[in-house]
């Protein structure tokens, strides 16, 4: 996102979040989407080669942040999943390369530390995860560690599926604040039968209108039947205080290039204080809102490829895979529903008396414990708003049936098509109006008076209707509706209902000290005909 679209951005969520809007009516055309992107293994082994680089990283007030991140070794050559699209791995990223490995398959992680001599060793920590042997590297504190220019490799086992973290384990306090981070993404190894198979889930459009590829990694988060999902999205929570960069940076130059002499000798190794600690950016993925609504692999991120800006349709299992990363816990928010979180550390948390059912809590917030992950499923499907969220009449000679199946929804189960523009509506509400007094077409009685669209001041970013789906735009409020061609940044398909995700530490959605930014992503509700394309 160039600087001028991030003003206009700022501007626009400046006017939301100043009337303390929960959720809003819009949608940004060819919105990026997000997925879980990552790596595979390669050879017998299932090897991954990463290596330890300094780089930079931008922020966006234009700050270019001196950081060392994991990467990809040259000539390493990784798969990428769920898709290859404009996918790339360089060799120092923020965080380090999702790995994707399956439950109880060993995998091997080579590391070489191409960090400065002067930063020294460094290495890699795999919390929860079986280490079956290590070696070259010399000894450190914690593990077995890579000497500058060395290499370091380690034979790992994942004994049951979910989200775990990896991080250096060597002068952790330092060398993680400067990016030495990722994600390990391990899939079950026997999906339960009655999750959908990878490449039939309706929810994505598969085969209706749109082949396109499933974006799952895995039918289920684990080996359970209760743990089935449509889509998934991993965000990694860290905080980054810019004097500790700043003064590592400082010193790896003054190291490098010091001229020796018997009366000062030339220091060799680095002495950054990392307290007191200030935060000035908080991250998700590695990036600051609204960096991180572009596309994952955007060109202009070279060290930040992954973004955090989960969509969704009414109804879709939403896996949620949450990972603290930083030295402080954040207060991560879901607007739209609770999640119900599933498991912590890759750990089922099952209910005590019947095994065959989970009993983790549902949680309004799902707080980022420093080193501690989360999986856990969101959902939303309008069900109890009490008003039509595609804003269907009976006045209207096109309205659509809405037909109930056993759980009061529109499905096929109860004779709709898989493409039906109201696919999963809730029907205890159809033809219920939102609004009050209106002016279009849709009948009074609701609970709720809308502006004009025709006097908003957002402009192409406001499609002009509270309405879900491909005729919203038709139906909107005003004395007429809205042109379509005035709501240029929103195609007719795609007016969706957004809710903002955000850390509820409200100094925390501040880019260094500019509001809003840092740690607040948007989960963007797509009406079910919309193909949410998780490679834009």
């Amino acid at each position: 996102m160039n600087r001028l679209q991030a003003t206009t951005t700022k501007k626009w969520l400046a006017r939301l979040a100043s009337v303390g809007t929960g959720a809003v009516i819009l949608v940004l055309a060819g919105a990026a989407q997000a997925a879980v992107p990552g790596v595979t293994g390669t050879g017998a082994a299932g090897t991954f080669n990463l290596v330890a680089s300094q780089g930079y990283i931008t922020q966006p007030d234009g700050a270019a942040i001196y950081s060392w991140g994991y990467g990809c070794a040259a000539g390493s050559r990784p798969s990428f999943v769920p898709y290859s699209t404009g996918a790339f791995c360089p060799n120092m990223q923020i965080p380090g390369p999702t790995l994707v490995v399956t439950e109880n398959v060993p995998f091997t992680v080579t590391l070489t530390n191409n960090l400065p001599a002067s930063a020294g060793n460094t290495s890699l920590l795999f919390p929860g995860l079986r280490v079956v042997s290590v070696s070259g590297g010399v000894a450190g504190i914690m593990t077995q560690e890579a000497t500058p220019g060395g290499s370091v490799t380690y034979t790992l086992l994942a004994t049951t599926a979910g989200t775990r973290g990896y991080m250096s384990g060597t002068q952790s306090d330092l060398q993680v604040e400067m990016g030495l981070y990722g994600a390990v993404v391990v899939k079950p190894a026997t999906p339960p039968s009655t999750c959908v198979p990878l490449g039939s889930d309706v929810a994505q459009h598969l085969g209706v209108g749109n082949p396109g590829i499933d974006f799952r990694l895995a039918p289920s988060a684990y080996d359970h039947a209760a743990t089935c999902y449509d889509r998934e999205y991993l965000t990694q929570w860290m905080e980054l205080d810019p004097r500790i960069h700043k003064e590592a940076e400082t010193q790896v130059h003054a190291i490098a290039n010091c001229a020796a002499s018997s009366a000062s000798p030339c220091p060799t190794q680095l002495d950054v204080k990392t307290e007191p600690y200030h935060p000035a950016y908080y991250l998700i993925n590695g990036r600051s809102m609204p960096d991180n609504m572009d596309a994952s692999y955007a060109p202009n991120y070279p060290n930040q490829p992954y973004n955090a800006n989960p969509h969704m349709h009414p109804g879709d299992l939403v896996l949620v895979r949450i990972l603290g990363q930083g030295h402080w816990q954040h207060p991560f928010h879901e607007h739209g529903n609770h999640v119900r979180i599933l498991a912590r550390d890759g750990n089922l948390i099952l209910s005590q008396t019947d095994a065959a059912k989970l009993a983790g809590r549902m949680e309004f917030n799902t707080d980022t414990t420093p080193g501690q992950a989360e999986d856990g499923i969101f959902y939303w499907s309008g069900k109890g708003l009490g008003w039509d969220i595609y804003g269907h009449t009976p006045h209207n000679a096109g309205n659509p049936s809405c037909v109930p199946d056993a759980n009061g929804y529109y499905t096929t189960a109860s004779g709709a098509s898989a493409s039906s523009a109201n696919y999963y509506e809730w029907c205890a509400d159809h033809n219920h109006p939102l609004e009050t007094n209106p002016v279009g077409q849709v009948g009074g009685g609701g609970p709720a008076t809308q502006f004009d669209p025709l006097i908003a001041t957002n402009g192409l970013w406001y499609n002009g209707t509270p309405y879900l789906g491909s005729d919203a735009v038709m139906r909107s409020r005003g004395p007429t509706p809205m042109p379509p061609g005035k709501a240029t940044q929103n195609p007719l398909e795609e007016s969706g209902i957004v809710f903002m995700w955000h850390s509820h530490n409200e100094r925390e959605i501040t880019t260094n000290d500019i509001f809003p930014g840092g740690m607040l992503q948007m989960m963007i509700v797509d009406p079910p005909v919309w193909y949410i394309d998780e490679t834009l």
